[in-house]
């Protein structure tokens, strides 16, 4: 199991330059997880895609419920005063936090492109470059 951000997500159903290296991510290990969290910043790229004409409303109900199923059973409220706690100690918000919370619980790599949690949280983030290869 690996938990994943809302960029790696969006990376394995809309396509584009990380495309790749998120399936091959899921074929090293297909139990994605993340915290409750991830849908609302999911939507939000799927909004934006949307605004951009990329895709159409219809393509993104579509990738939502792929990627809801992707995840079920695999999501998770995460305890409050870790990603306080962990914000407190970083200078991540704590939407990132709420990842590497859940990773930390779960004893599994955080899987994620954002350079800034990558640095500050080396000991659980690994990037999808160095996941996926």
């Amino acid at each position: 199991m690996i938990v994943v951000d809302a960029n790696i997500i969006g990376y394995l159903f809309l396509s584009g330059e990380q495309s790749v290296l998120a399936e091959r991510a899921l074929k090293k290990d297909n139990e994605w997880a993340a915290p409750i969290l991830w849908r609302s910043e999911f939507r939000n790229v799927l909004t934006h895609y949307m605004r951009k004409n990329i895709i159409q409303l219809e393509q993104a109900q579509q990738i939502m419920n792929s990627a809801l199923t992707l995840l079920k059973g695999r999501e998770y409220e995460v305890p409050s005063y870790e990603v306080l706690r962990l914000a407190s100690t970083s200078n991540c918000s704590a939407y990132d936090c709420e990842f590497i919370a859940m990773a930390n619980d779960l004893q599994v790599p955080f899987v994620t492109v954002d350079k800034q949690l990558l640095r500050e949280f080396s000991s659980v983030a690994v990037s999808l470059n160095s996941f996926g290869k």
